[in-house]
């Protein structure tokens, strides 16, 4: 009998998983072990298991965590409403239901599923790395065995996010930083015996807009900077001294958060090049690394069998035309595991003709794209594993 990832989901989505846990770990746990399976929870809270031996090697990836507040469960006809409902607890639901009904003729799968992916991504950087950042639900300082060091290391990973059952290939990096001006204080009476922070902050909010130093990507398109919140000055009669400016970018590749860092600094130096103000720019403390910008040819073969797939299994379903190849909308853990080939799939949008989805107190997943999502990913990783072409 094979696995029902709907009755999954609707368990999954009643239990509040914004701040513990447990309650779907315990869901996925149970799922795992009533199949036969032997999961085991790693020092980062990641649940892993796998099937078969050898080479190729693909990997499921999700996470269990949602942002808060907690929206309640409801079942409305073929629609599941409530927190997690497509970010991500039913693309959770797909990918465990063709990690346990998919037949293996050969090659190993592994299903990954990571504990905080919606705030510092611990768990997905000690897959990538062994090692547990400190700030997440893991054992800081621990190790674990990185999925680089399974035997075979994995060719190809598929992460589960709501794309609308289309195949996503790339997606933005997100780094966040901010601008500190330094000026001289002075009575505002007298403004020439100063150096105004707040004054050379705004020529600098000019030059944000010049700042072009990576070529538009061919899927992405241009990278993005934004000035999100701007603070200065201590007192109305005062030449302020001091200034910050937060920013927000979306990198395309190959830029890195240490390259956007340097180069940003530079082109902002040159503009206060012989004034007194001084800028500096510093990237926001993270204990693990940015999600940086991604990007898999489209060419690679875990990209064409998964967009069959999903196109056979949303016509299937009535679903109308689904399994497009397009960039992912939204930084996500896949990052973590390029340069690898990896795609981003799953049921569910992050929004639609009325607004958001993903993270709004609307979210939700209809029942029949749960069910087409797993049918795509099982077949997929059916004619992978048994052609022996997982990427690479």
């Amino acid at each position: 009998m094979s696995f029902d990832p709907v009755s999954f989901l609707e368990d999954a989505v009643q239990d509040d998983s914004t701040e513990d846990l447990g309650g779907t770990r315990e869901l996925l746990l149970d799922a795992l072990r009533e199949s036969g399976h032997e999961p085991r929870v790693d020092a980062a809270g990641n649940v892993r298991a796998s099937r078969g031996s050898g080479s190729p090697h693909l990997v499921f990836n999700t996470h269990i965590d949602t942002v808060a507040p907690h929206v309640p469960f409801e079942r409305d006809g073929g629609t599941i409403r409530g927190r997690g409902a497509c970010d991500a607890k039913g693309p959770l639901a797909a990918l465990l239901s063709a990690f346990l009904d998919a037949e293996i003729e050969q090659g190993t799968l592994t299903l990954a599923v990571t504990p905080d992916e919606e705030t510092l991504s611990t768990g997905a950087h000690a897959l990538l790395t062994g090692e547990v950042a400190p700030g997440g639900p893991g054992e800081t300082g621990a190790t674990v065995t990185p999925l680089s060091a399974s035997d075979p290391e994995p060719d190809a990973y598929v992460v589960g996010e709501p794309t609308g059952l289309d195949v996503c290939t790339a997606a933005r990096g997100r780094f966040e930083g901010t601008i500190a001006v330094e000026g001289i204080a002075a009575h505002a009476a007298s403004p020439e015996s100063g150096v105004n922070a707040v004054s050379a902050a705004g020529r600098l909010l000019g030059a944000l807009e010049s700042f072009d130093n990576v070529d538009a990507h061919p899927q992405l398109g241009a990278a993005t900077l934004v000035p999100t919140g701007i603070e200065g000055g201590e007192s109305t009669n005062q030449v302020p001294a001091r200034c910050a400016v937060t920013i927000d970018r979306r990198s395309v590749p190959p830029e890195t958060a240490e390259g956007f860092r340097v180069a940003l600094e530079a082109h902002l130096r040159s503009v206060l090049d012989g004034e007194d103000a001084t800028v500096s720019l510093s990237l926001t403390e993270r204990e693990t690394p940015f999600l940086e910008a991604f990007a898999t040819d489209t060419d690679e073969p875990i990209v064409d069998a998964l967009a069959d797939a999903a196109r056979s299994a949303s016509e299937a379903a009535g679903l109308g035309e689904r399994g497009e190849v397009r960039p992912f909308g939204a930084a996500t853990e896949a990052s973590y595991f390029a340069p690898a080939p990896t795609v981003v799939f799953g049921p569910g949008r992050l929004a639609d003709e009325e607004g958001a989805v993903a993270h709004a107190e609307r979210e939700y997943v209809d029942a029949e794209a749960v069910r087409a999502a797993a049918t795509a990913v099982r077949e997929a990783a059916e004619r992978l594993l048994a052609d022996g072409q997982s990427g690479g």
